[in-house]
């Protein structure tokens, strides 16, 4: 698996595949949510109910599309550059995985905002009301965590920055 992240072909196999599972589901909340009462998993706990985002993260920014195409698209300009130059080196592919999740959770709130102006949602835990969210922000939230802890617990300072390729080394 970890060969596959550092061909141009694999990475953007697999993001392809992590963003087509995003929309699946997406298409499933609107065939089956849309227009209806909240379907219950676990009474209390979790369920799945249908939301329209026109915000970010959590419903904050509400209405931004311009924002949030402009803001996408750097995000995805950044992460592709970095997955470009990032160190070939075995210790690194997490970060490429997490990268390549990232880039997938962007693709794919992107396009819903692209083609649709807002962004479906539709899990829902009642029991801590958390904010409704998706796959694409299960990607994107759950990646920055792991890069997080990876960057505390895992790497140091010095292979932190040896992440990037420098002057054609790698």
């Amino acid at each position: 698996m970890n060969r596959f992240l550092y061909k141009p072909m694999g990475i953007f196999c697999l993001t392809f595949l992590l963003v087509a599972l995003d929309q699946v589901t997406k298409g499933m909340a609107v065939k089956c949510l849309k227009g209806q009462e909240a379907f219950t998993l676990w009474e209390g706990v979790f369920e799945f109910r249908y939301l329209e985002n026109q915000g970010a993260a959590f419903g904050m920014l509400q209405g931004q599309r311009v924002f949030f195409l402009f803001t996408g698209v750097i995000v995805l300009l950044v992460v592709i550059y970095l997955l470009g130059h990032m160190s070939k080196e075995k210790r690194y592919w997490p970060i490429r995985l997490i990268a390549i999740c990232i880039l997938s959770g962007a693709w794919g709130n992107m396009i819903d905002r692209l083609c649709l102006g807002y962004v479906v949602d539709f899990f829902y835990f009642r029991l801590i009301d958390f904010p409704i969210f998706n796959v694409a922000d299960i990607y994107v939230s759950v990646g920055t965590a792991v890069l997080v802890v990876l960057m505390l617990f895992y790497y140091k300072d010095e292979e932190l920055n040896h992440l990037l390729i420098r002057k054609g080394k790698g």
